[in-house]
């Protein structure tokens, strides 16, 4: 058992309906993906300052400036894990490198099998969002969405999808694969914003 103390501290972090998770359950919909590196790019397209489609091989985006982030990471499911270090790429960086057009208001992220997860643009620009690779210092296992996961702790990890393989700049929302079955358009967890059912008018486009 730890110090009081310590345990009131982690549950005072957790979101409102959340419980503290030692491990790292797997969740996930549908197969894992056979990671082939050759076949594999990152693209970045949609409303594009410069009207290309920005593309990155595996070994491209693996060459790009790597950081580190210490995150929590709150699952829907009501479990939540505090304080991993996070490595891979900023979403920020990858903004830099390829930057949306004026009047992008959101990202649909794509990931494989055509799964999807809408974001406003600032919360995916935010300081702790990732393209990760790495936790811990280990690269993710394929279960937690090697090669590339997106991760960004203010929001249910369900915004952050795994297999990640591009980014398309919106100037409207769209509902992603999640938001358009009932799970709420913004997810943040401190809000407790799970189903769509809760969302306010200005929460997202209707369904």
């Amino acid at each position: 058992m730890g110090h009081p103390e310590s345990r009131e501290m982690e549950q005072s972090e957790l979101p409102p309906g959340q419980r503290l998770q030692r491990g790292w359950p797997v969740t996930h919909y549908g197969p894992v993906p056979k990671f082939r590196p050759e076949r594999w790019e990152f693209r970045v397209f949609g409303a594009t300052a410069d009207g290309d489609k920005h593309c990155w091989t595996h070994e491209e985006f693996a060459a790009l400036p790597y950081a580190t982030v210490v995150a929590d990471l709150h699952c829907v499911t009501k479990f939540s894990m505090l304080g991993a270090e996070w490595g891979g790429v900023p979403t920020r960086a990858l903004v830099e490198l390829a930057p949306p057009a004026e009047g992008v208001t959101h990202v649909m992220v794509w990931a494989e099998y055509g799964f999807s997860s809408n974001l406003r643009l600032d919360d995916f620009t935010s300081e702790k969002a990732i393209f990760a690779t790495h936790r811990d210092g280990e690269l993710l296992t394929a279960e937690h969405g090697f090669p590339l996961r997106l991760v960004v702790p203010h929001l249910y990890a369900w915004k952050g999808p795994k297999w990640v393989r591009g980014i398309e700049y919106m100037t409207a929302d769209r509902r992603g694969f999640w938001e358009e079955r009932g799970y709420h358009n913004i997810g943040d967890p401190w809000r407790e914003q799970r189903y769509s059912y809760q969302e306010e008018p200005g929460d997202g486009p209707e369904l």
